[in-house]
């Protein structure tokens, strides 16, 4: 028999008593944070050209489609703020001890290694963490009107959904918000574009793995959440 978990409503789950979510919230925040660290890198797969960023940084697009579909969307919204926290810390710190004189005999080469991975600019960290901020919140609560509206049914038609309006924010955001003043608007249009397009086919060829993480999570976590009466203010705390 197959199982089905009875829907409830978001408001009344203490997400403590779940026995996945903390894990998988751990997970996010380290592919959040390692895919900032290890972003300037290019890679050539094939003909295709893609930054470690945009390899990694759509996987936690796939994390809060799995939050806001298991869990509920206040479930998503405590993971974002938690990843916007972290990544601000790390940010921070980052430029700190780039600013800090290094030790007597440090190499100069070495020095410069550690700026690169580390000397983000300023603009470059705001760029980045309000393309984060806005685009993981309007993914998920898109996620969670798609649920509530289909009544559960074509999980695929909000995955793909959520990303198509998430990551246009998401890229919009980050490709004016670093390039603003210093590249021709026509050209940000065609970098954003370009990045927000290969981030939904990677969105759409994961719907396959996400079906199985989600009605993995369900089954396990015995909950499937419908955001009816949600508040979703991404400030307030249900």
């Amino acid at each position: 028999m197959r199982f089905q978990p009875t829907p409830i409503q978001a408001k009344d789950q203490a997400l403590a008593r779940f026995k996945w979510y903390e894990l998988m919230v751990h997970v996010f925040v380290v592919v959040l944070l390692v895919s900032n660290l290890v972003g300037q890198k290019p890679t050539a797969i094939g003909p295709f050209i893609f930054s470690g960023a945009q390899l990694l940084f759509p996987i936690t697009y796939i994390f809060g489609d799995v939050f806001t579909e298991v869990y509920g969307y206040g479930a998503s919204r405590r993971a974002i703020w938690l990843g916007f926290f972290a990544s601000l810390l790390m940010g921070g710190f980052g430029l700190f001890m780039v600013w800090i004189p290094p030790a007597p005999g440090w190499p100069a080469d070495h020095q410069r290694a550690f700026e690169i991975v580390f000397a983000t600019a300023a603009r470059g960290i705001v760029a980045s963490l309000a393309a984060f901020w806005v685009g993981e919140f309007v993914n998920s609560y898109v996620m969670a009107k798609m649920k509530v509206w289909t009544k559960g049914r074509a999980l695929w038609s909000r995955t793909i959904g959520s990303t198509v309006a998430g990551q246009a924010v998401d890229s919009l955001i980050v490709s004016f918000g670093l390039f603003a003043f210093t590249l021709p608007v026509k050209t940000i249009l065609i970098m954003a574009g370009s990045g927000y397009l290969a981030k939904v086919i990677y969105e759409a060829c994961m719907t396959p793995l996400t079906y199985l993480v989600v009605n993995g999570l369900k089954k396990v976590e015995g909950v499937d959440v419908y955001d009816e009466g949600t508040n979703f203010s991404p400030f307030v705390k249900d």
